[in-house]
């Protein structure tokens, strides 16, 4: 059995997360941690909802699992490795000098992390086919698309695929009219993938890759509609990361 800590229990994919753990019949799921919670606090499940991180000391945990905010999950995964917690990360936004340090501390202890942009299996296929199809056209874009009021723009999702990309490139020539267009209106660059954020109330996560090439084009897009398609892969990484020594980064490597 694997007991398990959810930190940020209360927002929308932790609330998911604490739902996930409480019915598979190899997790236990230990505590909840919210800063909306307090030390009694409400009781989703059966359990308080901790207000902070270091109510857990005491508590018997083997991984914690993060859907916070960047500024909060960087200390708390810093706490976790202190105290031989294992780590599954799904919030995004964590800056490389921070990932370069959690990356240190978790090779040099005996706790490890897996760190993942996306939990869905279809998004992990999306940026798969993308980096083959990387192989082939030398022009790509990436349009995502989330719900009003997502904290990082763009998503780690699509910073992740255009990093693939961009690896798996030879070489890449922009767009013929590229000249002529204004380019602050054409979204972030990633190397030579350009990325177009939108976010608008009733969507949930959407990613387009748009790759061209003289006389066609090829897109390659995943859509989720309800939070729980990534449940499966939080419950694979909870599993998995005991045995994936020091920090991992993105879920190919549990499945």
């Amino acid at each position: 059995m694997i007991r398990v800590a959810v930190l940020g229990a209360m927002g929308r994919m932790g609330g998911e997360v604490v739902g996930a753990v409480f019915a598979d019949p190899d997790l236990e799921l230990e505590a909840a941690v919210d800063p909306a919670g307090t030390a009694s606090g409400s009781e989703p499940y059966g359990i308080s909802v901790l207000k902070h991180i270091s109510y857990l000391e005491g508590l018997d945990v083997d991984v914690v699992v993060d859907f916070t905010e960047a500024a909060s999950a960087v200390p708390n995964i810093l706490w976790a490795l202190d105290h031989g917690i294992h780590c599954v990360v799904g919030t995004t936004g964590i800056s490389a000098d921070d990932l370069a340090s959690i990356g240190e501390k978790a090779a040099a202890g005996e706790a490890n992390v897996l760190l993942a942009s996306n939990f869905a299996i279809g998004a992990i296929l999306m940026m798969k086919f993308a980096e083959q199809a990387a192989g082939v056209f030398d022009q790509c874009e990436i349009i995502e698309l989330h719900r009003r009021g997502k904290k990082d723009s763009p998503s780690g999702t699509a910073i992740d695929t255009a990093r693939l990309i961009e690896a798996a490139m030879d070489a890449c020539e922009p767009p013929n009219g590229a000249e002529k267009l204004d380019e602050s209106s054409r979204g972030a660059s990633v190397g030579p993938v350009k990325i177009h954020s939108v976010r608008l109330d009733g969507l949930v996560a959407h990613q387009e890759v748009i790759f061209g090439a003289a006389g066609q084009t090829l897109s390659i897009r995943h859509d989720t509609t309800d939070r729980s398609c990534f449940m499966p892969g939080v419950v694979i990484a909870i599993k998995a990361v005991q045995g994936l020594p020091g920090l991992t980064v993105g879920l190919e490597s549990a499945l």
